[in-house]
């Protein structure tokens, strides 16, 4: 079974590249798997984004740290698709895993958040992830992990730490994608970053003339997505063996796309 593992994207820009990948490829992939928590102009999600992405055909979202930046998604985190990592205090709103079915496999996704570098209060995600791992893999085999984490240290770490039991850990949060996509030694499929979509003369998204004053001057500055320029789809391609859940094969998608090809969407 195929998954598309499309990592943070970048408001209308990542938005728009993800349509055209899906449109352009429409039989390459089975599932369809998305980091949201930037959607919606750079910051959060919020219901009518959401319903763009449930129409192109996404089959789970995934989110991290930017999840609450919408106050409006408190009215549909609650939804089976959306996630917010599973080591968030049990008290918060959403859920953090989920066990879904798409031609008559079913598969879990877990959706983790890195502290080093984030929030170290959360719970300990090798721990979150041993809990829930006990559950879902009663289910199934066939297990992703979305490890959103800024530490490319602590990423390793927790994929070799769920080697043999995930069938992908895939990093996401930096939008940086990284070159080490690898099977690790008992099966799992692994990459540090999967990279955003989004605009890609940007810093990290975003118009660079803001993100380079706050360089210069340290002074607090508003964020805008970057939006009249090109634009970059970065993803992975995991083919996941139907029985024994391990991952088969793991290729890193890069495609640049310019803006008079988006015009044709």
């Amino acid at each position: 079974m195929k998954f598309l593992i499309v990592g943070d994207i970048l408001g209308k820009p990542g938005r728009r590249a993800l349509k055209y990948y899906t449109v352009s490829h429409p039989n390459s992939f089975d599932v369809l798997l998305v980091n949201v928590e930037n959607s919606a102009g750079g910051f959060g999600i919020d219901r009518k984004v959401y319903e763009e992405l449930k129409s192109m055909g996404v089959d789970v979202m995934t989110s991290g740290n930017h999840i609450w930046d919408k106050k409006e998604v408190l009215e549909f985190i609650n939804s089976d698709d959306l996630l917010r990592p599973a080591n968030y205090p049990l008290s918060v709103p959403g859920k953090g895993y989920g066990l879904y079915e798409k031609r008559g496999v079913k598969f879990a996704v877990i959706n983790l958040m890195g502290r080093v570098f984030l929030d170290p209060h959360l719970e300990n995600p090798f721990h979150t992830f041993d809990r829930i791992y006990e559950e879902v893999s009663r289910q199934t085999p066939i297990i992703l992990v979305d490890f959103h984490a800024e530490a490319t240290s602590e990423k390793y770490a927790f994929g070799m730490y769920a080697d043999g039991r995930a069938s992908v850990v895939f990093g996401t949060h930096t939008h940086v994608p990284t070159a080490d996509q690898i099977i690790l030694r008992k099966g799992t499929g692994f990459v540090s970053d999967v990279g955003m979509s989004g605009c890609w003369y940007s810093v990290i998204g975003m118009k660079p003339e803001q993100i380079i004053n706050k360089f210069l001057t340290g002074m607090p500055q508003r964020y805008e997505v970057e939006e009249k320029e090109d634009v970059v789809f970065n993803a992975i391609l995991a083919d996941i063996d139907e029985n024994s859940g391990k991952c088969l094969s793991i290729q890193r998608i890069q495609k640049y796309i310019s803006r008079d090809e988006l015009k044709e969407l």
